[in-house]
């Protein structure tokens, strides 16, 4: 075979194995490309607690963790109410059968955390061979999928996270990195994949975030990473800043100042933008609103002036984390109203009210958004210039979980089950 069709067939097998890979698999929080779009074909328009339910089954402990897919497993993490105990569990997909429950860490005097969170809400990350689950300063470990053996485990980790943990771990190339942003010395910190050896470490500048008030500096994100024209940035939407690091050696590349505490909602990237959530913002120390900057990712230092495209603070979401599709960006406040802006001007196209409260982000799958509110009822819209509602839906049980959206399928975690839905 001549080389140049060798060379051609390599890059053919690679995007297919790449496509199939996404399709099959659910390997993050919010899915393989962390975007909240599923790459499916079809996905279920029709269910409820007793119809269309492939299998149901217990899910012992509590935990607000997404399931991740890889193959024929599906992982959970949970744990005690009291964090006490803390489970990493897998489930066969075809059958919803149980098939290894490891307790993996103790504590003894678990911090406190916010009576909304669990004690296993970071959603675990996966790929071919090993599951990576992280609770947060209570333990971080790797599993081999093959065998269950725990490869390795860091319970070294500290951080006073005031109200429990949330940050979800992520893979790039040999890294796990992961946010240990609580009230004392917030930090991101890169380990070695194989062996669990930290990499690098940056901590948040101790001139901007020592002077802020303790309950100020913690952060429950969970970063990106994207490519710009000259090298790889880590985007981290920490409190008070959005720091975009250097994702090989942890290197501050730029920032922007918003202000404040407690930024939840993931960073999102479109067409060589970046799309940070500000976490509450303060007026006389009352949380005032959140706000959803676009960013051009391209600059060094302080680009807060400079690199800014757009703000928006009306009704923008603290803990769900948008989703565009065409260009448009989808996003569900807290309390229920959905809005659809022009992801390049921030300009709002429409809004309309949804019923309850949310805490899932919302999902892309099969040409519809899916948005679950806390009480387990599905609203599904057809993206578009207007608000088109598609089917409304409810498992009647409490859902705080990203659904998971693989082989046509959707694979929902509630308070104490975990459901395939066809």
């Amino acid at each position: 075979m001549p080389a140049k069709s060798f060379f051609a067939l390599l890059c053919f097998l690679f995007i297919l194995f790449s496509c199939t890979n996404s399709t099959q698999n659910w390997t993050h929080f919010r899915g393989s490309e962390m975007n909240g779009c599923a790459q499916v074909n079809s996905a279920p328009l029709d269910w409820n607690s007793g119809e269309n339910i492939a299998w149901k089954s217990a899910v012992k402990g509590t935990g607000w963790s997404s399931p991740v897919i890889y193959d024929n497993q599906i992982w959970l993490t949970s744990a005690t109410e009291d964090g006490k105990e803390f489970y990493a569990m897998c489930y066969d997909f075809d059958s919803g059968e149980l098939i290894n429950d490891q307790t993996l860490f103790i504590s003894s005097e678990p911090q406190r955390i916010h009576s909304t969170n669990s004690y296993a809400t970071p959603t675990p990350c996966i790929e071919e061979g090993y599951v990576y689950v992280h609770y947060g300063s209570f333990g971080t470990a790797c599993i081999d999928t093959r065998n269950f053996e725990v490869k390795w485990k860091r319970d070294d980790l500290p951080c006073d996270h005031m109200q429990g943990p949330a940050s979800s771990p992520i893979l790039h190339e040999n890294m796990l990195i992961l946010h240990l942003e609580g009230t004392q010395n917030p930090y991101v910190i890169a380990l070695d994949k194989e062996t669990g050896e930290t990499i690098w470490k940056s901590i948040r500048p101790a001139e901007i975030y020592d002077p802020l008030e303790p309950v100020y500096r913690k952060s429950y994100q969970t970063p990106i990473v994207i490519k710009t024209k000259d090298r790889e940035l880590l985007i981290s939407n920490s409190s008070y800043m959005c720091f975009a690091h250097d994702v090989k050696t942890g290197e501050v590349v730029w920032t922007i100042e918003y202000g404040y505490d407690s930024t939840v909602s993931q960073p999102l990237y479109w067409n060589g933008i970046v799309y940070v959530n500000s976490g509450w913002i303060f007026l006389d120390n009352t949380p005032y609103f959140t706000r959803q900057y676009a960013v051009d990712p391209n600059g060094k230092g302080d680009v807060t002036q400079s690199h800014v495209k757009w703000m928006y603070e009306d009704e923008v979401p603290q803990i769900p984390t948008p989703v565009i599709v065409d260009g448009k960006m989808y996003m569900v406040h807290d309390r229920g109203m959905v809005t659809c802006l022009d992801a390049a001007t921030g300009t709002p196209l429409w809004k309309e009210k949804l019923s309850g409260n949310f805490n899932a982000s919302p999902v892309y799958a099969a040409g519809n958004i899916y948005f679950f509110n806390v009480k387990g009822d599905c609203t599904i819209v057809k993206p578009g210039d207007s608000f088109q509602k598609v089917a409304e839906n409810s498992i009647g049980e409490t859902v705080k979980a990203v659904p998971a959206f693989v082989r046509d399928k959707m694979v929902l975690r509630t308070a104490n089950n975990l459901y395939l839905i066809y």
